[in-house]
């Protein structure tokens, strides 16, 4: 069981790496990467199908006798149409969400087949789920706190060169267009990771048996944060803002982000 127990995070964590794989190509175009993407998801693809082929042969079942057996079996389905679809139709939109889906689905499979068949086991890997949800939603807010200090930064730079003052030590900062920049790739790496962080923390209270509130305030907080940096990107992306527009807003979604972390933390019935 332990070995087992290790081929799910495994797989768990290939599926992450291309889901945030997905997300900057998504984002940014980036055949690349899209293409790393594609073969991480690939893998999970050939796991999920020898496991599913020694079900139907050596333990002669088909995997849709059971929720938690269609589970697994609806979880790859979709990861066959997203490879296909990444293959045949140019709509990365459809194949980023479709990915998403499906990582909760196996996600939502793994936990409750860690609980059913484990036993001991099964307490230590929904431990460390948890502890992955704090650790990478704490990475994502890293990342948004560096986006932050780029755009302060910009903002400082930009009232400066307005008032032509602070030439002798400006040198010091990156030029106005690559602050810019670097806030809006910082963002691109922090949406993914806190959108994989939610989907960890809200399978593992519900598989847990945790006291799960979707009124909770650090829950609704915490979609919130998210919704505020996917309109960044939007708005960064299709309504071409830039400079010191997009600069106040990042500043405004870091203070935000600030009042979710330090005080719904604090009101929440289960966080903290």
């Amino acid at each position: 069981m332990v070995e087992l127990k290790w081929l799910y995070e495994f797989i768990l964590i290939i599926y992450g790496l291309s889901l945030f794989g997905y997300f900057i190509d998504f984002v940014q175009d980036n055949r690349r990467v899209n293409r790393i993407a594609f073969w991480l998801l690939s893998l999970v693809w050939i796991i999920q199908t020898f496991f599913l082929f020694y079900v139907i042969i050596i333990e002669k079942s088909f995997p849709v006798v059971t929720l938690n057996d269609s589970l697994f079996f609806y979880s790859w389905i979709l990861v066959t149409i997203s490879l296909l679809a990444n293959k045949l139709f140019p709509v990365h939109f459809i194949v980023f969400f479709t990915n998403v889906f499906s990582f909760f689905i196996l996600l939502l499979f793994l936990l409750t087949d860690a609980q059913k068949n484990w036993q001991e086991h099964a307490v230590q890997f929904v431990h460390e789920i948890v502890i992955a949800h704090i650790t990478i939603a704490i990475t994502s807010y890293g990342f948004f706190t560096l986006s932050f200090l780029l755009s302060i930064m910009y903002l400082i730079q930009y009232k400066l060169l307005k008032r032509k003052k602070g030439f002798k030590w400006m040198w010091r900062f990156a030029d106005l267009n690559q602050l810019d920049s670097y806030a809006f790739k910082t963002v691109t790496i922090g949406v993914p990771l806190l959108l994989i962080a939610i989907i960890l923390g809200i399978v593992w209270a519900y598989v847990s048996d945790a006291l799960f509130y979707w009124v909770d305030l650090k829950t609704i907080g915490s979609f919130f944060v998210l919704a505020i940096y996917v309109v960044y990107l939007v708005i960064r992306l299709w309504k071409k803002y830039k400079g010191r527009t997009i600069a106040m807003y990042n500043t405004v979604a870091f203070l935000l982000l600030l009042v979710n972390f330090l005080l719904f933390s604090t009101l929440s019935k289960f966080h903290f």
